[in-house]
Parts: C-alpha cells; structure tokens; sequence
C-alpha cells in the first residue's frame, strides 16, 4: 500500500495526537516533526520520522505529501498558515469563527500561487459541528439552530490566556448553561443570547509579581473569545493546575428545531460529542482530512477548501464500492 506522508508543524497537544492518529491509520506515515524549539529537546513516539527545525521545512518539499498544521489560532496559524500553504498541501484547525473568511481567503491565494490544496477549520467546531448545522438547516428550512459547547477544556481559548503577559499557565472550561439547553430540547425555538447559553470558566497560573487584576480584565474584555460570556477567572498555582486540570475532555451539541409541512409538524435534529480528549479527538479529524487534502491535490486540485467541499467519501480509507456496501 502506498501510504501517505504526513509532516506535522508543532508538537503540542495536537501534534501529539496527530502523531497518535497516523499510527492507528494504515493508509499513512508520519515523516517528519517541525518545531520552533531546539529539535534536540523534542522526542517523538514514532521512531522512524525526522524531527527538524521549523527552518528546515522546505528541505523535505519532496518528501511529504501533507502538513498539519498544529499551531494556535490566536497568532501561529494566521502567520504559518498562508506560509506553509504555499509549499505544501495543509490542513489546519483555525477556529476564531470571526475570522474565518479572512483567514481562508489568505490560504486560498497562497495555496493557489503554490499549486496545493489547503483545508482550512478542520476540527469538531469548526469541522463536524459545522458540517452538522449545514445538514439541519438545509432539510428544516424553517427553524432555528443552537450549539452548545461543553462541558469541557477549550484549546483555543485557554492558549489564548497563556499568551497574554504575565500568565504563566492557564485552562479555560467552557460549559452550556442547562436550563436554556433543556429549552431548546422542547423544539420552542427561544431566543437566547451568547450569555444565556454559556459560561466561561478560566483558571490561571500567574507569573511571580504579575498584575492579576490586569490579567483579568484583559481576560474579559477579549474580543471573538470572552466579551461576550459570562467569564469568571480563578487565579491558581501550577500545583493546582497539574493536580485538577490536565485532563482535557470536552463536547457539546448541535440542535436544530424547526417545521415541515402545510400544518407545522414539529422536528428536532440533534448531534452530540461526549469526549475523553479534546486533542485527541480534534487530531483524528485533522488525520481523516489529510486523507482528503492528499486526494484532491493528486486530482490536480488546488486552492483552500473548508469542510463544506469536502466530500465525505475522501475521508475515508474504503473504496466508494465498499462505503455504498458497508455503510450506505
């Protein structure tokens, strides 16, 4: 079997999943790891596969069929996305839902002027989330949709905290308020607001003499991530941190209401996510992506794509034969 050669820029949490992913796929080999730290430090599982220096990436342009791009949305991706895009095919999981166009159509020109092919939000939200809504608002024309996330760790967010000064570490919860999801539940439609929805919980880790009053302001007033939440900040120490919060589950769900027919029958469509780890759920749809990035581009496709073009069937390892016989 002719595997695919898989190149992953980061080694965090996600990168570490990744890395996970491509093991339980026997379609795919994982060649190489990019780092921004000293590759010497950094030890990967997979015995065979190069660690090198983010410099060094476009010295294995032959040598890899697809990067996934394991940075964070707040400022790696919007720089290594059109970057990396324009050498290589990517996959990426940006969620800053505000900034999605933006950021598409720099990887979309990037990934043109390379001749790739560029997936771009691929993830659970955005990614299966997302793909869920579309499905539900195309059949129930007439409703409304909500999504819920949690109760669970948001990589995003809490790498959002981490980054402002004087936060030394930092997890951020996100979790659904019950009372206005058992009220969409009933097919109602409410009217609910961001804040009647949610609550944003952050536990943070302060660097030694850092303004925590500061730290929390900055926290709640964020745009695209906390200004518009309920959002309570508990300053906490490493100890704490390591000891009540390092595990990273997560979930949510995607509900829509609406109505078909001349008499207004009533529907409710509903897709829930319970998992044990948010990375590594996140890195297994990155590696199915990749799968697809990789078909497209042998196809002569190139440019960025989100999930919305991408047809389910390249996701998976089966023949169209065997998903119409298996599955269909």
């Amino acid at each position: 079997m002719e595997k695919i050669r898989i190149g992953i820029v980061g080694y965090g949490n996600i990168g570490r999943g990744v890395e996970q992913a491509i093991a339980r796929n026997e379609d795919m080999e994982l060649k190489a790891v990019f780092t921004r730290r000293d590759p010497a430090a950094v030890t990967v599982k997979t015995e065979s596969a190069q660690v090198k220096h983010f410099d060094e990436m476009l010295s294995m342009k032959n040598e890899i069929d697809v990067m996934v791009l394991c940075g964070g949305s707040a400022t790696d991706l919007p720089v290594i996305g059109p970057e990396v895009a324009a050498n290589f095919n990517t996959i990426d999981s940006f969620d800053t839902h505000a900034k999605i166009p933006e950021y598409f159509a720099n990887v979309d020109k990037a990934a043109k002027e390379g001749g790739n092919v560029s997936i771009i939000s691929v993830g659970w939200d955005p990614g299966m989330f997302s793909l869920n809504r579309l499905y539900a608002e195309s059949i129930l024309v007439q409703g409304s949709t909500y999504t819920f996330w949690g109760k669970g760790v948001s990589q995003g967010h809490s790498d959002a905290i981490r980054r402002i000064k004087g936060v030394k570490n930092a997890i951020q919860y996100t979790v659904p308020m019950d009372e206005a999801v058992e009220r969409v539940r009933t097919g109602s439609e409410p009217q609910l607001t961001t804040k009647d929805k949610h609550l944003r919980e952050c536990y943070v880790v302060a660097e030694e003499g850092a303004d925590k009053a500061a730290i929390e302001q900055e926290i709640k007033t964020m745009p695209n991530y906390f200004d518009e939440y309920v959002t309570t900040v508990t300053f906490i120490t490493e100890e704490e941190l390591k000891a009540e919060h390092s595990k990273m589950p997560h979930g949510g769900f995607v509900i829509r209401s609406g109505e078909t027919g001349t008499e207004g029958s009533r529907h409710v469509i509903e897709y829930s996510l319970k998992l044990d780890s948010n990375p590594e759920f996140t890195a297994s749809v990155l590696v199915a992506y990749a799968r697809a990035a990789y078909r497209l581009s042998k196809a002569g496709e190139s440019g960025a794509r989100s999930v919305f073009e991408i047809a389910p069937a390249l996701l998976s390892m089966k023949t169209p034969e065997q998903l119409r016989k298996e599955i269909l």
